[in-house]
């Protein structure tokens, strides 16, 4: 492992606020044959942050999650050394745990959607901490202590949003809305898994600059990310951790800057932008596209032609808003079109709409030069398998009881006949996507983030399809893990002329994928145009903004320096 000595200032101080030594982690009867966590030692002190980066798998959410005792009940763990404010907490049990969870050490998990209560109002599960732990009495004052939390991590309309479901949110609203809930009681560490997945550029921006202001006001934060520009943009000390194990240490400058394990050079070099644009991201070899083959058409103009969209909906005070007004565009064979925007500016009700998963209230939108959006769902029915779609929540789309197996074999049904023909191409597609034959088995709670992600890609694939809605594809993906998809898709978009409507709030991303873009605020597209134009000299001020609050490498590695040059 390379390491480096963290400061000066790191060692004047006399004790950690977390201290641990030689954890481990395993999971089966037999521990020593299934570690996940081998080894890992960290110190961390009140008003600093250190960020945990690795692929998916690697063990970084089971190293967050072990420090708040929420590991598993089938989980074995040891260490040499366990201690929060100076206490041996490796024995505490569940009890003991839940009295400090939340009060003395905050979390906020990966998957918003998940971690969020279905059947509970945004307001009692931001208040839940509080009203468990008694910190405000009333219920006129938890609700107003509720909306003073939204209003700080700047959830739009705070009193109303606190009065809705979690599905009525935006993906980046329900991530704000966990945030809130682990920020409620101030406590004095805060664990964040991927906290600024599926937000946009500005909203990132302004969530950095929370937690920044929380680790400046004495806290420990210890941040779970795969977005390397955005721990550069906090973090003090950064650990890399491969398989399990700690392979890089030292503080954010040193490690970003001048990284000594290949493994750390390789993550760096996999981050995209507009320097990327044209070239693979991925040290990997290009995957085999093996028997995967389009829809053939004759139909030679746009495949997907929208015009003058609208969309509003009317939330829990009966007020008509409109998510979608006057939304036009279309998209050519083999193209890539981005759709950039902040939370809520109606990029997802355009992916809906385009699916016809909701129809418009005005306009029309045709697949393939014929009429889509105006048909009845019997008459689209035939027409489906050309256009599927790659959801920003893979996890609330799939059918938790089936295996992976099961859960792409049934989009190849369809059109594969045969159960051994069926599983073979199964096969194929989950190899397409890097996910090997031991994941077939298993159910989607028992996937990570990012392999839950490719499951959902493969099972977009699966049917060949002429057009692919791709709602966040790589927003739960860590940096080499999201450059292996980006090529993929890439490939099967040069090579079968697959279309995509492509999703994100990672510019990045975008301008490396991308042929054109539009950018949406408040429901309406503000600029369009070719992605250089638009991601390098936008015209409009919203655009403006959006491509100024981009966080990027704050130390930028000479080798990547020279990659992009």
């Amino acid at each position: 492992m390379h390491a480096r000595n963290f400061g000066e200032a790191v060692n004047q101080q006399q004790q950690p606020l977390l201290k641990v030594e030689s954890l481990n982690v395993a999971f089966g009867r037999d521990p020593l044959d299934h570690p996940v966590v081998r080894n890992v030692s960290l110190d961390l002190y009140a008003g600093r942050c250190l960020a945990i980066v690795g692929e998916s798998g690697s063990g970084k959410s089971v190293t967050a999650r072990t420090l708040i005792g929420l590991t598993g009940a089938n989980a074995k763990v040891a260490t040499a050394v366990f201690q929060f404010e100076g206490k041996d907490v490796a024995r505490y049990n569940d009890r003991t745990w839940q009295r400090i969870r939340g009060k003395e050490i905050g979390f906020v998990s990966q998957d918003a959607l998940v971690s969020l209560d279905q059947l509970r109002k945004v307001g009692r599960e931001v208040g839940e901490g509080l009203k468990l732990h008694r910190e405000v009495r009333g219920r006129s004052a938890l609700e107003a202590r509720v909306i003073e939390l939204l209003t700080e991590v700047d959830v739009p309309d705070p009193a109303i949003k606190a009065r809705q479901l979690p599905h009525e949110l935006s993906g980046g609203q329900r991530q704000r809305a966990l945030i809130a809930s682990a920020l409620a009681l101030d406590p004095k560490l805060l664990i964040a898994d991927e906290p600024t997945t599926a937000l946009d550029a500005t909203v990132q921006a302004q969530v950095l600059e929370l937690l920044a202001r929380t680790r400046d006001r004495g806290k420990a934060l210890i941040i779970i990310s795969h977005d390397l520009a955005v721990v550069s943009q906090i973090a003090d000390e950064v650990l890399v951790m491969r398989d399990g194990e700690v392979v890089e240490r030292g503080s954010a400058a040193d490690v970003l800057s001048n990284p000594q394990h290949e493994y750390t050079q390789r993550l760096l070099d996999a981050v995209p932008s507009g320097h990327s644009r044209g070239a693979r991201l991925s040290h990997a070899d290009a995957p085999r596209l093996g028997k995967v083959t389009p829809i053939t058409s004759r139909h030679d103009g746009p495949l997907i032609e929208v015009s003058g969209v609208a969309k509003g909906y009317r939330g829990p005070d009966r007020i008509l808003r409109t998510a979608v007004e006057d939304v036009s565009f279309s998209l050519g064979v083999g193209e890539t079109l981005g759709i950039v925007g902040e939370s809520g500016s109606g990029k997802s009700t355009t992916a809906r709409l385009v699916m016809a998963l909701e129809a418009p209230d005005a306009g029309e939108i045709r697949l393939l030069g014929k009429p889509w959006s105006t048909l009845a769902e019997r008459e689209r029915r035939d027409q489906r398998h050309r256009i599927s779609i790659i959801y920003q929540d893979p996890l609330s789309s799939f059918d938790p009881r089936w295996s992976i197996q099961r859960i792409v074999q049934d989009s190849v049904a369809t059109f594969v006949d045969g159960e051994q023909e069926q599983r073979r191409r199964v096969a194929e597609l989950l190899d397409l996507v890097g996910l090997a034959r031991a994941f077939h088995a298993r159910r989607p709670l028992e996937l990570s983030g990012g392999q839950r992600q490719r499951v959902a890609i493969a099972r977009a694939i699966a049917p060949s399809p002429s057009v692919i809605v791709c709602d966040e594809p790589v927003s739960a993906l860590d940096v080499s893990i999201q450059a292996q998809v980006l090529d993929l898709l890439a490939d099967l978009r040069d090579q079968l002329k697959v279309s995509y409507l492509f999703i994100s709030h990672d510019l990045g991303v975008v301008h490396h994928i991308s042929d054109r873009v539009l950018v949406m605020n408040q429901g309406r597209i503000v600029e369009s145009g070719d992605a250089e134009d638009v991601l390098l000299r936008p015209s409009d001020p919203y655009t403006q903004k959006l491509v100024s609050a981009v966080p990027r490498l704050q130390h930028r590695p000479a080798r990547a320096a020279r990659s992009a040059a």
